[in-house]
């Protein structure tokens, strides 16, 4: 399924629980109004894995056990997860969204990660019986101004 029609089937207030979007806007937009959203420096990066078949519960289990406490260690703020639970993309997509602090903090976080000893290692381990992901898609996202705000404390 292409990226552009799996993102039109999900609205943007699904994918964050009001628990989630409380943890999104609040260290950042604190007291600012809402002006706060578009001016926030953080940026949101949208991954959508596609798995090889077969290798689904391996790709969650290297997520699971391993990757979130890296990802962690390199800046790189996980909001949340999802696997879809429909066919065609069941067992087969996992959906995240990661904040950074900024678009360039994005990228020095990905370096980071990448070059990484212990994500090379569990990369490597994980992946002796063949890759885990087919394709992996991969959208930059702003907090728009007028993002709702229903979701946050007051």
């Amino acid at each position: 399924m292409k990226r552009r029609i799996l993102l039109q089937g999900i609205p943007a207030v699904a994918l964050l629980s009001p628990a989630l979007w409380e943890t999104v806007t609040s260290s950042e937009n604190a007291g600012r109004g809402s002006e706060a959203a578009a001016g926030s420096p953080s940026v949101f990066e949208l991954r959508i894995y596609h798995a090889v078949p077969g290798r689904m519960q391996d790709l969650l289990a290297r997520f699971r056990d391993h990757t979130i406490s890296i990802f962690d260690r390199h800046g790189m703020e996980s909001v949340a997860y999802w696997t879809p639970m429909d066919d065609p993309d069941k067992n087969k997509t996992l959906i995240y969204i990661l904040r950074h602090p900024s678009r360039e903090a994005a990228e020095a976080n990905w370096k980071t990660f990448r070059d990484d000893p212990e994500w090379k290692s569990v990369k490597e381990k994980s992946e002796a019986n063949g890759p885990l992901v087919e394709k992996i898609d991969s959208t930059f996202m702003a907090l728009t101004d007028f993002s709702p705000r229903a979701f946050s404390k007051k």
